[in-house]
């Protein structure tokens, strides 16, 4: 018995001085590069995820060309998100434009050890009926459909991120900070390329319910401030309190771990060097990668009912 407690407690203390070692060895590489090389260093590490990191607003934002656009969107993807330690409302917004069913859905909450918002344009093949939008895969929008698009996501009124362009998923992320998703609020705008786009979108939206929006010209104005989260059933409430819960421990953890690094660039630099495997999980693409396959799976069970 004192053997075995002997043994555990020398991997424990190797394990520690191991960690320590590697993390004193990261920040003196760290502090030893200039501004510049920092930047180009978390571009090559972050571009194949999907990412760019902006370095004026100190957050991290989705490029065109993300390996996520070939995965599209389902309704499933928002249903199974906790699993994957996300926890975020959801605004989305069905509607029939020139035989083709459309989704624009906006997000807001907490993804892992990130808190963020994303707005997402998406199609479907055809008309699709009422009752089959939530079991059926949107692709993305393609390169001649993209939209203007701007978000504006605050934290109990004070401004996080601003971000604008022609996207089909804009996107802005802060590595390493918590919050409630009730806490956040998005101001977003899509300008649509024609007055009838854009009439079918309103229309789309009067129906969600209490939504604030303003059309000015061919630019939709929105205020996202609750979403579908709000209306999720007992049993998924709890689940989420439990993967908000352990969010906020791994928050804790990583700010504690990268000390006394503040800004989003410095954070994941350091854990990269420290350890790399976390970059995974902090920018989700394993997430992002097992929720879509699980969600067409059970889409394609759905509809074979």
């Amino acid at each position: 018995m004192y053997l075995l407690f002997g043994c555990m407690f020398a991997i424990v203390l190797s394990s520690l001085l191991f960690c320590q070692y590697r993390r004193k060895k990261a920040y003196k590489k760290l502090r030893a590069m200039s501004c510049e090389e920092r930047f180009q260093t978390l571009e090559t590490i972050v571009s194949p995820f999907g990412y760019c990191y902006d370095v004026s607003q100190g957050c991290f934002s989705t490029i065109i060309n993300a390996p996520q656009r070939a995965f599209g969107y389902t309704a499933l993807f928002d249903r199974y998100a906790p699993q994957f330690d996300m926890v975020f409302d959801c605004l989305p917004v069905y509607f029939d434009y020139r035989e083709k069913t459309w989704l624009i859905e906006f997000w807001k909450g907490q993804y892992g050890v990130n808190l963020g918002c994303e707005v997402g344009v998406y199609k479907a093949d055809g008309l699709i009926a009422s009752l089959s939008r939530k079991t059926t895969l949107f692709h993305s929008a393609e390169d001649d459909e993209l939209l203007p698009m701007s978000v504006r996501l605050y934290h109990r009124g004070t401004l996080l991120a601003e971000k604008r362009g022609r996207h089909w998923w804009l996107t802005a992320f802060c590595v390493g900070a918590y919050c409630e998703p009730r806490d956040l609020e998005v101001q977003a705008g899509i300008t649509f390329p024609n007055v009838e786009m854009l009439q079918a979108f309103v229309r789309a939206l009067r129906e969600c319910g209490d939504v604030e929006y303003a059309v000015r010209g061919q630019q939709v104005q929105i205020l996202f401030r609750t979403g579908i989260s709000c209306q999720y059933p007992f049993w998924r409430r709890i689940r989420c309190r439990y993967v908000q819960w352990k969010n906020k421990m791994l928050c804790k953890l990583v700010v504690r771990m990268t000390k006394p690094f503040t800004c989003g660039m410095d954070r994941v630099l350091d854990l990269y060097f420290c350890l790399p495997r976390l970059i995974r999980r902090i920018f989700c693409q394993r997430k992002r990668e097992r929720c879509c396959k699980k969600s067409c799976r059970c889409g394609r069970s759905c509809g074979r009912r």
